[in-house]
């Protein structure tokens, strides 16, 4: 290896490391920052150019992704997702109703809507039912997370390395959800069963005093547009049309309003994410280049062997930038479910896992709500080696 070789495998490893930790230690940086300061080391040392960089962005897994972030932005303005948390607690009547409906509820939504949003809009939802019926709140948010996970492994639209799966995989939106739902399902109902386990108080079956008012703000012309354009991409995915044009397409529908000035959809777009999938398709092709990824391939050729390594990957680097590494190693429409289902899953086994997990225990923990890292473990650890087990068992 070269010298030339030796820095940028270098520069890798210290991108993915950022990846792995959030940031490097003593520099600014996010993710996102990460990623695109480690693509621009690797155009610097000459791995690929600026041409061959603009080349690995896949254009479908982007204009997808911004699609939906543009459709979750009005329908958070519409106050949708409050309306949907209020009606689906509503129905609750004693502590382990709450729990159950709240892991389906909160499971559906982020199967159409992405886990991470989901997590965002739903915790103080959940801390504000909580207390206003007296309840610990701590089994409800683990619930919370482990549904947003576990329940966005549904869908094509459910998560950000499920996208780049049914991107890359070339798999049906229909295909994705007829494979998916059962072993999410499952799993959905298998994490209210450990969590009544663990808490006995959320087992309780006494009545439960009247639900809490919830704040949020429904604006109603602005929900009927949205659940409309909402209801005919998600019949239009099913059809077969195309992922990334029918996102678009509904996102040129909502922008064209008289209603929500532009500048307020953009507000909501998560750019450090579509920043941080552009900096890791650039990085993932300069791994390519190099030829490093070598020594996964004996790991990936068994259907068992890449549910595995997705999993153990997605744990040291996060589940994007594993789906990327391993891609080139998948054929079969099965070995592209293992790996979008370990990478997802994953995200369940510590508090640290997934975004979704690190934005519920961080907007808890500004209402002085401790979820605490062993206390995720207890709960984490048997959820992902079951719901894993069911995954491979049910494919």
């Amino acid at each position: 290896m070269g010298v030339r070789e030796a820095v940028s495998a270098l520069v890798l490893l210290l991108t993915y490391l950022g990846l792995a930790l959030g940031g490097l230690p003593g520099y600014r940086m996010n993710r996102a920052g990460v990623a695109l300061v480690g693509a621009s080391f690797l155009l610097l040392l000459g791995v690929l150019d600026l041409k061959e960089a603009w080349a690995a962005l896949d254009a479908k897994t982007l204009t997808f992704l911004f699609g939906v972030m543009v459709l979750n932005a009005h329908l958070g303005y519409a106050g949708f997702f409050g309306l949907a948390a209020e009606r689906l607690l509503a129905l609750a009547r004693t502590p382990l109703a709450l729990l159950l409906f709240l892991t389906l509820g909160s499971g559906l939504l982020s199967a159409l809507f992405l886990n991470d949003t989901m997590a965002l809009l739903l915790t103080p939802l959940v801390l504000s039912v909580a207390r206003g019926l007296g309840l610990n709140p701590v089994p409800y948010l683990l619930a919370l997370m482990g549904a947003v996970n576990t329940g966005s492994l549904m869908t094509p639209t459910g998560n950000p390395q499920n996208i780049v799966v049914a991107s890359l995989s070339g798999l049906s939106y229909l295909g994705f959800v007829q494979a998916l739902w059962l072993p999410a399902l499952l799993g959905l109902l298998l994490q209210v069963l450990l969590l009544a386990l663990l808490y006995p108080e959320v087992r309780s079956l006494r009545p439960l005093p009247p639900l809490p008012p919830l704040r949020y703000r429904l604006h109603r012309p602005l929900l009927r547009k949205g659940l409309l354009v909402a209801l005919g991409l998600f019949l239009a995915l099913l059809l077969g049309y195309p992922m990334a044009q029918g996102a678009l397409v509904a996102a040129g529908l909502l922008l064209f309003t008289r209603r929500l000035r532009s500048e307020r959809y953009f507000l909501r777009v998560d750019w450090e994410l579509l920043v941080m999938f552009g900096g890791l398709f650039i990085v993932t092709e300069g791994v390519r280049r190099l030829d490093l990824v070598e020594a996964l391939v004996p790991l990936a050729t068994t259907p068992l062997g890449l549910l595995l390594t997705a999993t153990l990957l997605s744990l040291l680097i996060s589940n994007v930038p594993a789906v990327l590494l391993l891609a080139p190693f998948v054929q079969e429409p099965k070995d592209w479910l293992l790996l979008a289902g370990g990478s997802t899953l994953a995200g369940n086994l510590t508090l640290l896992a997934s975004v979704a997990n690190l934005i519920v225990a961080e907007g808890a923990g500004r209402e002085g709500v401790r979820v605490g890292f062993l206390e995720h473990l207890r709960f984490g650890l048997p959820l992902t080696l079951l719901s894993l087990g069911l995954l491979y068992a049910l494919l």
